[in-house]
């Protein structure tokens, strides 16, 4: 036991407290195989804090421990959320639903957390098999719950899960609510107060009949049809990247009207070791190069690859040479909303009632879109419950068209109030079809996009530090950033800041400070003389920082486009130079 000599003495007294406590005898024999292999780095990891409960719910690795996802963190999570929801809906008939992906384990904590719930007295609507996360959101709403949660941990590594808590309008949780759940599920401190018996008379399951009620409103949405309708044959190739858009991707783009989907079979078959990839992430190349030699070997106009929960999507399309290109969140984002407010007003359905929503580290091209057709355009802080809150703000008030975010995420139409890569992956062969009908492509669309608005080159630089330390050593960058403001990037001045913890922006020239009305978070924003905008912010779900690096250049004319992409390139990397990235 020298091992436990080494550890600190609250993180020895939290090992023991599970050794000797009512913890299963599997978790115990995996923490005594930890002491005994002397892991000492991992055991400090596994016990140095409690897994914080954030906004938006718990992510983690899997495994023993109180800073690990495993069934007591879960429970308590859980039993937090039974907690809050008695106390906010006092005399109330609760209901909730319940989904998971296809993580290793997912399916095993989303029973828990049903017989959690339903021991608590909540009738729990509990799919019974693995379905995409927006598919959850709009059965919150559908189903008249006042709460719900997904498992999952979205595009990390197979060894994370999490646990995504949702409220009433089908959106994670917002201030205060979500300080509301924190603080219940923080005074959840013995295992003894999670109820885990299960009332089974309280877990209703869901099948099918939510999948074909969710397809039939998807379809409703289509501002193309005839379109799809003369471009039927549109060659498609889609990989769910063995995740859960499998169950709903194929049926939507069969329910719009695509006759030729081509599926990635070797990443069909949801497996939460991702065994073809090195992470499940449609923003890497790396994840989509079976769908890519497929695209290749039958010439697609188009390749679709969604992430575990099906919420975000990432494409490929051929460009003026012929060869494939991924589009990166910003781009895919731009051209989606271009084409929405495009079709829109084509039908005349524009009213001035309209808008569209993106995040603060989302490409400003969206914002000179949306003026260019006179449609209102909000700007959220980074993560989609903050596009979910506006739109259930404005419900009934004004008309939502399409939202979207930098990572990948995007929502058109009012079904969900969340990223949906189900409706997006629709809309954007919709997209495709409808640029193919006038004789394009979705490449000359994003250059012609380019040559009317502004050349708009965006990148994102994520620096990852793991663990205790790493944490810390976010927390310093930030500090040094926030008290050492740069004088220049890419060889332009720094004239504005944006201190969004302090809700205060400055102009550096004349120092005069305007408040920033959205809610507080830890980012930083330096915005130059010549219109570039970087970004740095602490990732609420990950061990990481990030950094969003946005320049400006002019196309003139399609030829251009390599010259003026290089440039945009070198410009922001001198930028990440300059920021010591």
């Amino acid at each position: 036991m020298n091992m436990m000599q080494q550890l600190e003495p609250l993180i020895v007294e939290k090992v023991n407290n599970w050794l000797t406590g009512s913890y299963d005898e599997d978790t115990k024999q995996k923490i005594k195989q930890l002491i005994d292999a002397g892991s000492f780095t991992e055991l400090t990891d596994a016990f140095y804090r409690d897994l914080e409960f954030g906004t938006g719910g718990l992510r983690g690795t899997m495994g023993p421990g109180s800073n690990r996802i495993n069934k007591y963190t879960i429970g308590a999570a859980t039993q937090g959320l039974c907690n809050y929801l008695r106390k906010r809906y006092p005399g109330e008939a609760v209901k909730v639903a319940v989904a998971h992906d296809s993580r290793n384990n997912s399916d095993y904590f989303a029973r828990i957390i049903a017989e959690v719930f339903s021991a608590n007295g909540i009738h729990v609507y509990f799919f019974k098999e693995l379905r995409p996360t927006p598919l959850l959101s709009f059965a919150i709403r559908k189903l008249g719950c006042k709460s719900g949660v997904m498992v999952t941990a979205s595009h990390n590594p197979k060894e994370y899960n999490g646990y995504k808590a949702y409220g009433e309008d089908g959106g994670q949780f917002v201030s205060p609510y979500d300080k509301q759940v924190m603080a219940e599920v923080s005074e959840v401190r013995n295992i003894e107060d999670i109820k885990f018996e299960a009332i089974e008379a309280n877990i209703e399951l869901l099948g099918e009949e939510l999948d074909t009620l969710y397809l039939d409103e998807i379809v409703k949405l289509s501002v193309s049809p005839e379109a799809i309708k003369r471009q039927s044959d549109l060659k498609i190739v889609y990989s769910p990247i063995h995740g859960t858009g499998i169950t709903l991707v194929p049926k939507a783009l069969e329910r719009f009207g695509f006759t030729n989907v081509n599926l990635v079979e070797e990443q069909t078959t949801p497996d939460g070791n991702f065994p073809t990839v090195v992470y499940p992430n449609p923003e890497e190349k790396e994840a989509l190069t079976l769908a890519l030699e497929k695209g290749k070997s039958i010439d697609a106009d188009l390749i679709l690859a969604t992430d575990p929960d099906a919420d975000r999507v990432g494409i490929a399309v051929k460009d003026n040479k012929g060869e494939f290109v991924l589009l990166n969140g910003n781009q895919t984002g731009s051209l989606l909303i271009n084409y929405m407010l495009q079709a829109w007003k084509e039908r005349n359905k524009l009213t001035g009632k309209e808008y569209i929503v993106k995040t603060i580290v989302t490409s400003n091209l969206i914002d000179d879109i949306a003026k260019a057709y006179d449609v209102k355009c909000y700007n959220t802080l980074t993560g989609f419950k903050y596009i979910g809150e506006l739109m259930t703000l404005l419900e009934g008030k004004e008309t939502f068209i399409a939202g979207g975010e930098e990572s990948y995420g995007y929502l058109i139409g009012e079904l969900a109030r969340d990223k949906d890569a189900v409706i997006s992956a629709s809309f954007i062969s919709e997209m495709t079809a409808y640029y193919k009908d006038k004789g394009s492509s979705l490449f000359d669309a994003l250059l012609e996009m380019y040559e009317q608005y502004g050349f708009y080159k965006e990148k994102l630089v994520s620096v990852t530090k793991k663990g205790k330390t790493g944490a810390e050593e976010i927390k310093a960058m930030m500090e040094r950033f926030r008290n050492n403001t740069p004088v220049s990037l890419g060889g332009s001045a720094v004239v504005t800041l944006k201190d969004y913890a302090l809700s205060v922006e400055t102009d550096l020239s004349t120092k005069r400070r305007n408040p920033i009305d959205l809610p507080v978070s830890d980012v930083l924003q330096f915005i130059t003389e010549d219109g570039s905008i970087i970004s740095a912010r602490p990732s609420g779900t990950e061990p990481k920082i990030k950094f969003y690096c946005s320049v400006k250049g002019h196309l003139v004319s399609k030829a251009d486009f390599e010259a003026v992409n290089m440039a945009l390139d070198r410009k922001v990397d001198t930028i990440m130079l300059d920021l010591g990235v």
